[in-house]
């Protein structure tokens, strides 16, 4: 289920992709990350900025944690999109918080107001944008989970978005509401996913396509919710981790970095 006019690979070539991707990641060490601040207009937000290597400008990355917080696996992802070019900042929406059971990790994502977390948001988009050595208009997001629903709502309240990535995160049914984003969107999630359903997939990806939007999901039949999450020991599954993070990571070069799709 491809978006109109999309060159996303598949079969081989997306398993040569993902091959690539793990060595990305394993090719080097976690780089020193930078604490940076920033204002919502109401209350400061922080995060960790991730740069890539080289001087010039680049793209940038807003990235966006599951409900367990900024964790150790959610800096990873950010780490390795910066070693892939982009200026990568990964957004702290629980204020420094991060659970490590589901108990505390449901509370701790219903306490977290959807308008705040929508505003943390859209002031990283535009701090990013702010910076010399980011393209404004070469700004993209990703989200997990939780995040990926965030990350949705993103593409909704910034027009000025590129492109998005929706990891088996909740999506907007409202008309009007999708009728406000303009990034290309691309989406992965799990077949047996109780949450986000097949049917809600489906539906969001007609509506898009209703309103001559750029989509492009996959559902993955014998995965569930956060299977790409090598924590989540009951529900990860490794070949669908791959092809989903070897689809992102393409999209995003193709739509961020042109030339490198």
């Amino acid at each position: 289920m491809h978006r109109k006019g999309s060159s996303i690979p598949s079969g081989p070539v997306v398993s040569a992709l993902a091959a690539l991707v793990c060595l990305v990641f394993a090719a080097a060490p976690l780089r020193a990350q930078t604490q940076v601040s920033w204002s919502n207009g109401q209350e400061p937000v922080h995060g960790l900025l991730y740069l890539p290597s080289g001087g010039g400008v680049h793209p940038a990355l807003i990235v966006i944690h599951e409900w367990w917080g900024l964790n150790d696996w959610i800096k990873e992802q950010a780490q390795g999109f910066a070693q892939e070019g982009y200026v990568t900042l990964a957004v702290d929406l629980y204020r420094g918080k991060v659970a490590t059971d589901a108990e505390t990790a449901h509370e701790l994502m219903r306490g977290l107001p959807q308008d705040r977390g929508v505003r943390d948001l859209t002031s990283a988009a535009a701090w990013l944008a702010q910076r010399r050595d980011v393209d404004p208009h070469r700004i993209g997001a990703i989200g997990w989970c939780m995040g990926g629903g965030y990350a949705a709502l993103l593409a909704v309240a910034d027009p000025s978005l590129r492109a998005v990535v929706i990891n088996y995160g909740s999506l907007p049914t409202d008309r009007s509401s999708l009728a406000d984003i303009h990034a290309a969107v691309l989406g992965n999630f799990g077949g047996l996913d109780r949450g986000i359903t097949p049917d809600d997939v489906h539906a969001f990806q007609a509506a898009m396509q209703s309103l001559g939007k750029s989509i492009d999901v996959k559902i993955y039949s014998d995965a569930g919710h956060a299977f790409e999450n090598p924590n989540n020991t009951g529900g990860y599954r490794a070949a669908d981790a791959a092809n989903a993070q070897a689809r992102s990571h393409h999209f995003l070069a193709e739509e961020l970095h042109p030339g490198r799709g």
